[in-house]
């Protein structure tokens, strides 16, 4: 099911964007959500999954179990803890590290009433529930970039208290066959990412990326500044009076958290909004100059065709072109569960 979150009006003259980040990057993605079937395992068990391209999100209802990661040392998952997977390459979920483990594509054709088993039911001590999200491609790196390979989030960490209530509320529907099912899955699936980021933002160990310096207090507010108005011609001197620093020391700390110069994170950002919205033909090419913050439509165009590769009406022609055959991750059901 594809998430209709908005970040802007199509009306002339509009703001894009809003003084939230992490909203307006879920928008500009339109997330969509796959839930598995709930994992109900006892004995020696394994699961392989096959490596993706985009992010996968689950969290331990009972028991503990390892997720191992090709290339990485397993990580001990306990109950209560949640996982976030950023462009994961195959690996296996396993109650043993020794256990042969089943292909989950596999697995889930035996689903029944949302849910699959390994092991006697009598014996189960383990259930896990998951599922993953598709983004609009030509977005999805401005998230994908920034997250780690895992993101742990531990039973003990302080904010865990709200996530174990959603994968309750989830838990429930994925095992439940009322009448809006889908819907109600998709939102908690997106309030439970939501979470997942929050928490990893929140980390003592600040993450690196857009994402972790949110909660910056210079570097963060600048961010919202700019997200708050993308039409705004900003200036470095502008930018770091908001963060009170000086011109040189925030431009630094800005490169060091980010990644990248403040002004050229700026123009990055534009151009995903443009290029979202001329995918959607949701404003002429002049009304996306002023919204983005342009004197004219050449000095946009340039812009534009220094990031994106081509010129506005190319991007736009193109884009259309390609929409209007199916669009990757369709061939999943979005917002159910799989069977």
């Amino acid at each position: 099911m594809e998430s209709r979150i908005s970040y802007a009006s199509s009306t002339v003259g509009s703001p894009l964007g809003s003084s939230d980040p992490i909203a307006d990057a879920i928008g500009l993605l339109r997330p969509r959500t796959v839930i598995d079937p709930g994992l109900r395992a006892a004995r020696s068990w394994a699961v392989r999954f096959d490596a993706f391209p985009h992010v996968k999100i689950g969290g331990v209802v009972r028991g503990e179990c390892w997720l191992a990661l090709d290339g990485q040392e397993p990580v001990l998952l306990r109950e209560g803890d949640f996982y976030l997977l950023g462009n994961p390459p195959s690996y296996r979920m396993a109650g043993s590290l020794t256990a042969e483990p089943q292909a989950a594509e596999a697995l889930w054709e035996t689903a029944r009433n949302g849910v699959v088993r390994i092991g006697p039911e009598t014996e189960e001590d383990t259930y896990l529930c998951g599922g993953y999200f598709w983004f609009d491609q030509p977005n999805a790196s401005m998230l994908i970039d920034v997250l780690p390979r895992l993101v742990h989030v531990r039973a003990t960490d302080p904010r865990n208290r709200l996530l174990v209530h959603v994968a309750e509320l989830l838990n429930s529907e994925v095992e439940n066959n009322a009448v809006g099912r889908s819907l109600v899955l998709d939102h908690l699936a997106q309030i439970l990412f939501v979470h997942v980021l929050r928490a990893h933002a929140e980390q003592t160990d600040r993450p690196t990326g857009w994402l972790g310096a949110l909660n910056d207090d210079g570097i963060g507010a600048a961010l919202r500044a700019m997200h708050a108005d993308v039409a705004h011609r900003w200036t470095l001197q502008e930018l770091a009076g908001i963060s009170r620093m000086s011109r040189s020391a925030f431009a630094a700390s800005f490169k060091r958290q980010v990644g990248t110069a403040p002004l050229e994170y700026l123009i990055q950002w534009r151009m995903s909004l443009a290029r979202d919205a001329l995918r959607r033909n949701t404003r002429s090419i002049s009304e996306l100059a002023a919204a983005t913050g342009y004197e004219s439509e050449s000095a946009f165009s340039t812009a534009f065709r220094r990031v994106a590769g081509s010129s506005p009406r190319q991007f736009r022609d193109t884009a259309h072109r390609v929409d209007s055959g199916p669009r990757q991750g369709e061939l999943a059901e979005s917002g159910t569960v799989r069977r």
